[in-house]
C-alpha cells in the first residue's frame, strides 16, 4: 500500500501545473549593453511565475516525499548539450564562450552537489529561431535531447531583449522537451551584454531548472521563496545594492545570491538551503537527472 501511495504522489509531482508556453514576456527591468544598439532595456529573467496555489501544491508533493522517503537524490553529475542557434551574422558564440559558461555553472554549483560535464555542442543556422527562441517552444521540439536526463541549454537572442528563462520542474512531465534552459548568446561570459555577461545568468536560469525560486517571490510574506535561510526581500535588486534591507524580518537582502537579479559580478552564492531544496525537488521531479 505504501509503495502504492508513493508511486500516485510521484505521478501527481509530475502533472504540469503551469503548462503554458511562454508568449508574452514580462516588462523591462534591467539595462545591459547590446552590441552596436549601445545600452539597450530589457528582461532580466522571463521564467514563468509561480501563483501561491502552485507553489502550495509543490510544497505537499515534496513534503509527502520527505515522508516517504527521507532525503534527496545526494546531487548530480548533469550532461549538457549546448545548442548554438544563430542567424549566420550573430550569435554564433566560439566554443571558449561555451566552455567558460559550463566552468561558470561549475564554479557556482561547487558544494551543491550538483556539477556540469559537456556533451555536445549542436550548431543550428534558423533565423526564426534565433529572435523566436521565447514567443513559440518549437525549436526545442526539434533540437532537445533527451531531457529527463540531460540539460539542454539554448543560446539565441529573444526578441524583447530577454536575459534568459527555463521552465521550473513541476511545469511539464521530466521527458517533456520543454524543460531547459534558454539565454541571450551574449549573456555568455565575455560575450558583451554587460553587467550580465560573466556567465550568470546561465547560472541564475539553472537554477530555476533545479526548481529554485527567485529570492524575493513572495516579498516580505511567509513563505517566501521556500527557503529558510535565504532572508525575505521585497523585490528585486539590481547592480550591487549593498545594506538593502526591504524587509522587516531579520536578515539583508541577499544581494550576491544567484537567484536576485543584481549585476553578475555581484552574484556569488547559493545558501546551503537552497542546495537542499535543489537536492529534495530534482528527486522529487527530475529523477531522471539522478541516473
Amino acid at each position: 500500500m505504501k509503495n502504492r501511495t508513493l508511486a500516485a504522489a510521484l505521478a501527481l509531482a509530475a502533472l504540469p501545473l503551469h503548462a503554458q508556453e511562454a508568449r508574452v514576456a514580462p516588462g523591462p527591468d534591467a539595462h545591459f549593453l547590446s552590441g552596436r544598439r549601445g545600452l539597450v532595456r530589457g528582461v532580466r529573467c522571463a521564467t514563468p511565475h509561480v501563483t501561491r496555489e502552485e507553489a502550495a501544491a509543490v510544497e505537499r508533493v515534496l513534503e509527502f516525499h520527505r515522508q516517504a522517503r527521507p532525503g534527496g537524490g545526494g546531487g548530480a553529475s548533469i550532461p549538457v548539450v549546448f545548442h548554438v542557434i544563430h542567424n549566420a551574422v550573430e550569435g554564433n558564440v566560439p566554443d571558449s564562450l561555451l566552455q567558460a559558461q559550463l566552468q561558470v555553472l561549475n564554479q557556482a554549483y561547487a558544494g551543491s552537489g550538483f556539477s556540469f560535464t559537456l556533451q555536445a555542442i549542436n550548431r543550428v543556422q534558423h533565423r526564426q529561431w534565433f529572435t523566436g527562441c521565447y514567443a513559440s517552444q518549437k525549436f526545442k521540439r526539434e533540437l532537445a535531447v533527451d531531457p529527463a536526463h540531460t540539460l539542454n541549454f539554448y543560446t539565441c537572442k529573444p526578441k524583447g531583449n530577454i536575459l534568459g528563462y527555463a521552465y521550473l520542474p513541476w511545469s511539464f512531465a521530466e521527458t517533456d522537451d520543454r524543460h531547459g534552459v534558454v539565454v541571450l548568446y551574449s549573456s555568455l561570459p565575455g560575450g558583451g551584454a554587460e553587467p550580465y555577461d560573466e556567465g550568470d545568468t546561465g547560472t541564475h536560469e539553472v537554477g530555476h531548472y533545479l526548481g529554485l525560486l527567485h529570492t524575493f517571490d513572495g516579498g516580505c510574506k511567509e513563505p517566501g521563496d521556500a527557503v529558510a535561510d535565504t532572508p525575505a526581500e521585497a523585490s528585486a535588486a539590481f547592480g550591487c545594492p549593498t545594506g538593502r534591507d526591504t524587509c522587516p524580518a531579520a536578515g539583508l537582502d541577499p544581494i550576491t545570491n544567484f537567484m536576485d537579479y543584481t549585476d553578475d559580478a555581484c552574484m556569488f552564492e547559493f545558501s546551503s538551503g537552497q542546495a537542499t531544496r535543489m537536492d529534495e525537488i530534482v528527486a522529487t521531479y527530475k529523477p531522471g537527472l539522478l541516473n
